[in-house]
């Protein structure tokens, strides 16, 4: 995977970036991992548009799955997979993008690219690893162009 060149300046301003949101999550030990997940998307798709990207759905969903977040970062079609864990205890978050992931990510883009527009646009897939860490912060790390998109 492909990390993102400017990670330790990510991390710093996702921490304070998410405060506020993760506070809440981070003093409830046994939180609802649909809920950890939840705040995860909420955070990461905070993030991607402090950068610049304009965020085109969330949950988008279809017969192939749902994609976490689909954005526009200039000329390029973003699909962002989001993993949070509240540790590493079980591995990092973006371990958990397996083969079987990525290729629902394929499938999911594909059809995506049949409803809407989006011939003029080149298609990325990325994927955003977060850990909420005890005191009520996140540290992101987001991998750009993490797996590739050979049959689109």
């Amino acid at each position: 995977m492909a990390e993102s060149s400017h990670d330790d300046q990510q991390d710093e301003q996702s921490e304070n970036q998410s405060s506020k949101d993760i506070e809440g999550a981070a003093n409830q030990p046994n939180m609802h991992n649909k809920r950890l997940g939840r705040l995860g998307e909420d955070v990461a798709a905070r993030y991607l548009v402090s950068r610049g990207y304009e965020i085109i759905a969330r949950n988008w969903t279809c017969q192939a799955g749902e994609a976490d977040i689909i954005a526009r970062d200039d000329d390029i079609l973003v699909f962002a997979e989001v993993k949070t864990r509240s540790s590493t205890e079980k591995g990092f978050p973006s371990e958990a993008v397996d083969s079987k992931k990525r290729g629902k990510y394929l499938k999911i883009a594909e059809l995506f690219a049949g409803r809407y527009d989006v011939e003029d646009l080149q298609v990325r897939f990325d994927v955003m690893s977060l850990v909420v860490t005890d005191n009520a912060h996140a540290t992101i790390r987001h991998y750009i162009n993490a797996f590739g998109a050979e049959s689109l």
